[in-house]
């Protein structure tokens, strides 16, 4: 029996478009030939997801994202239909997180294994988040080195002020100056330097007659070691003796001496006792020049009249025995 032309075009039409059927649903997802479960997760923002991107439980590929759409009444959070084909079980309380899979952005849907005993079953929804943006994570990056930034501008800032308050005209001024004395100063140097160096070449000579001295000096007490030995010996021995000596209570009694000594004469000072009136009071003073004075008169008068005081011609006779 022979096939007729209209007959193999009619089969190869239904195959193409059986092909293409399933082509068409295994990018979405959909897969007629292996057993398939269905979850879902509900977020606020999906960040890119569509449908056909990958699941996956450690990097490993166990499905495809469905269907997704946002939920009615709910502020715009969005549902996602995640497409399970292996047979891997899944604790109820996994976490669907939507993560980049490479560098360009792609994202897919990473399943983070609960620890629960029970297991989601199709239909369940699971827990669900979210992988920081480039955005996001950039600025959580960027947000203390802002921070930062900022602080040190701030330090900068006052910094700057601080340093025009110092540096203002006068201190300019000032640090000129400074700048000049140093390099007078760094120029007396060098005057000093050259004359220092011309005084060791002139006196050359002498100097180096002046370290032979001293050499010789050095020669001779090295030599004489033995008797400044002796001689240092001696001072010790006479340094323990003045120790021994009773140097601090004669010490202590010149001291008590002039103590009293200086009693005396502030008693003197003060009007006390004999020698006190005769140095503060002149009317002793007085009296005894005046006294000297008459004396000296009466003295004139019996020289100038020695009759008024001796009888001469009343001559006694000598005494005899």
């Amino acid at each position: 029996m022979k096939i007729k032309k209209e007959v193999k075009i009619g089969i190869i039409t239904t195959l193409a478009i059986a092909c293409f059927l399933y082509g068409f649903n295994f990018l979405k997802g959909k897969n007629f030939f292996s057993k398939q479960r269905t979850f879902y997760a509900v977020y606020n923002d999906i960040d890119g997801l569509v449908e056909a991107n990958h699941i996956l439980i450690n990097g490993f590929k166990i499905g495809m994202v469905g269907k997704i759409k946002i939920m009615p009444n709910s502020n715009g959070q969005i549902c996602v239909a995640l497409i399970v084909e292996n047979e891997v079980p899944i604790p109820r309380n996994s976490t669907a997180k939507v993560v980049s899979s490479d560098l360009l952005g792609s994202k897919a849907v990473s399943l983070l294994l609960g620890t629960e005993s029970n297991l989601a079953k199709t239909g369940d929804t699971l827990l669900s988040s979210q992988e920081d943006n480039l955005k996001q994570a950039v600025n959580k990056t960027i947000a203390p080195l802002q921070v930062k930034a900022q602080a040190l501008l701030s330090s900068l800032d006052s910094l700057m002020i601080e340093f025009k308050q110092v540096f203002n005209e006068n201190t300019q001024k000032n640090l000129s100056k400074s700048f000049e004395s140093i390099k007078d100063a760094i120029a007396s140097l060098e005057v000093t330097s050259f004359r220092l160096d011309t005084l060791v070449k002139t006196e050359k000579g002498k100097i180096s007659s002046i370290l032979t001295k001293l050499n010789k000096i050095a020669g001779t007490l090295s030599d004489n070691s033995d008797k400044l030995g002796n001689v240092i010996s001696n001072f010790s021995n006479i340094s323990d003796s003045l120790a021994k000596s009773n140097i601090k209570s004669a010490i202590l009694n010149a001291d008590n001496t002039l103590k009293q000594t200086s009693e005396i004469f502030t008693k003197i000072n003060n009007g006390q006792g004999t020698m006190g009136l005769l140095v503060n009071n002149d009317s002793l003073y007085r009296k005894l020049d005046k006294t000297s004075e008459d004396l000296d008169k009466l003295l004139k008068d019996v020289r100038l009249n020695p009759n008024r005081y001796i009888n001469i011609r009343n001559k006694r006779k000598p005494y005899k025995d």
